[in-house]
């Protein structure tokens, strides 16, 4: 049997390798029409910014090599311009030498992956992307003239990753997004620890805006403004390619990917799409989605050469789970966001919870923000979403681990996971989201911070039960200072209470007491750390704004 692969990145070469070690006596073509196969796209800003200091690090393979070793047929710079399906024939290019000719196949993989999103705006060609090592040379020539300014467009992760590396090459970077937060896929409470991190390393910030026109050496923004820019980088996310799919009449979807099955079969049994260019069935509603994660894509290069090779596997959903670092913080998400819960009418309930990365009594810890989100009838977590220093990763990894092992939000309780001082707390972080998650059950409610304005119009009292130092040194306003240890101070209050501490562990204890006592009373998630965290970074682009 012989089985043609279009596309030889992190998809296709999975699959040409698993199924060489799967089927030794299998022809296995490639077929690239870039000038590289297998190479860590993921890594290509790090170099621009000197971490990967070689560029060689990010070649993982060559076609000598992958010959030698696995006896495929790798061809770079060899363009598929047309599929037929009824001869099973592929028309090529060959890119270097301009010659055309036919290859033909019995299974077809594609894995063509995603280009990237390029504005149709006057001077848009003066932009540079970051998808492949050409776009990386392109790049790093331009860096070569010392560029003092630039410009990215797209508060992605991509985009904050060539921010973050553009700054630590000395060039004054802005950050120019269209939505009103960076990283989109997170809430803004969330995301705003990330914009303040940008803005502390002088990382300049354009929300709520975009581009109308690149020149020699700024940008004009959609709000009238015009931004200096000797350099300009296109980081806007990436679309399916679908160019060959479309062409031969394969069934794409609603999002624009090519359709599969679960077996990843397209809509014809003998050609087969992964990576990128397809879509995927969201794990919460089992809906189309476009995920193009590196992850993923090799997840389906394993998979296809399973299926093909006659080892059928079971088909799996997509959670979406992403990490990035932002100069010394890190983001991370798996499943939906809030955002995303309310906007298509699913209930949700929602924690947040503030820790560290290790028990706080041994030298470095760091600060950690959770936020889960789950079912409020049967706790089925929905989404986490974690930013802080060290150990974010390990934490979203847990979470994206017990969504897909389907564990409800108050089972987080009782996972056993690694402690000791330095690694970890007694009550670990995500031990605790189960606990509160368990409090829940039939206790008092909670509002989260975006729902407190309502709250307060609606006649509630908002009681902070903070010390009294801790209240002097920022609450919220309008709030009573009632320490908890002096609770009864709460009985001079009518009508119905929002209580908030600093995290909202007192504030439990608080709610509970007056509670049981006939008071109508709410906490505040996430208490005073959640609240500032969200609105002072509006307070600041207020300020901003004034100013």
């Amino acid at each position: 049997m012989k089985t043609v692969i279009i596309g030889g990145v992190a998809a296709g070469m999975s699959a040409a390798t698993r199924l060489r070690r799967l089927d030794p006596s299998a022809t296995i073509v490639v077929l690239e029409r870039g000038g590289h196969v297998s190479f860590a796209n993921c890594g290509l800003p790090y170099h621009l910014g000197g971490t990967i200091e070689e560029r060689s690090a990010l070649l993982l393979q060559t076609p000598e090599a992958l010959r030698a070793r696995f006896g495929l047929d790798v061809r770079v710079h060899h363009e598929v311009l047309r599929i037929d399906r009824d001869a099973q024939r592929l028309e090529v290019r060959d890119v270097a030498g301009g010659a055309h000719y036919i290859e033909t196949y019995d299974t077809l993989v594609l894995a063509p992956g995603a280009t990237p999103f390029v504005p149709d705006i006057p001077g848009a060609d003066r932009g540079f992307t970051l998808r492949s090592i050409e776009d990386l040379d392109r790049l790093v020539a331009a860096l070569a003239e010392r560029p003092r300014t630039a410009v990215v467009l797209g508060g992605g992760f991509i985009g904050l990753e060539v921010a973050e590396n553009l700054a630590r090459r000395q060039v004054e970077v802005t950050v120019v997004e269209a939505a009103g937060q960076v990283l989109a896929p997170f809430d803004p409470e969330m995301a705003a620890a990330v914009q303040r991190e940008l803005q502390r390393h002088g990382v300049g910030l354009a929300l709520s805006t975009s581009l109308v026109s690149v020149d020699a050496d700024r940008v004009t923004t959609t709000d009238g403004d015009t931004v200096p820019a000797d350099l300009v980088v296109f980081a806007v996310g990436v679309r399916p390619d679908t160019r060959l799919a479309r062409a031969c009449g394969l069934a794409v979807g609603p999002r624009g990917g090519i359709c599969v099955d679960g077996q990843l079969r397209t809509s014809d049994r003998r050609i087969f799409a992964v990576g990128d260019a397809v879509e995927k069935t969201d794990a919460v509603d089992g809906e189309a989605v476009l995920v193009p994660l590196a992850n993923l894509a090799n997840r389906h290069g394993r998979r296809v050469a399973d299926v093909i090779a006659g080892r059928p596997v079971p088909p799996r959903a997509a959670q979406g789970t992403a990490i990035v670092k932002v100069f010394d913080l890190v983001a991370a998400i798996t499943g939906w966001s809030e955002q995303r819960a309310r906007a298509a009418g699913r209930p949700v309930a929602v924690i947040h919870t503030h820790a560290t990365s290790h028990a706080g009594y041994y030298p470095g810890a760091e600060a950690l923000s959770l936020k889960l989100l789950y079912d409020p009838d049967d706790g089925t977590i929905l989404g986490a979403q974690a930013v802080g220093g060290a150990g974010v990763d390990k934490r979203i990894d847990v979470l994206a681990t017990a969504k897909a092992a389907g564990l409800t939000a108050p089972e987080l309780a009782n996972l056993e996971l690694a402690y000791a001082p330095p690694f970890g707390s007694a009550k670990d972080p995500v031990n605790i989201l189960g606990y509160i998650a368990e409090n829940r059950l039939g206790a008092v409610r909670s509002i989260q911070w975006h729902e407190l304005p309502t709250a307060i119009d609606a006649g509630a009292t908002v009681l902070d039960v903070r010390t009294p130092e801790e209240f002097d040194a920022g609450h919220i306003p309008g709030a009573f200072n009632v320490p908890v240890d002096d609770l009864g101070l709460a009985f001079g209050f009518d009508g119905p209470l929002v209580v908030y501490c600093r995290v909202g562990q007192r504030a439990h204890v608080a709610a509970m007491a007056l509670a049981g006592a006939g008071r109508e009373v709410a906490n505040l998630d996430g208490g005073w750390l959640t609240w500032e965290l969200a609105t002072g970074a509006e307070v600041e682009e207020d300020a901003a704004e004034a100013a």
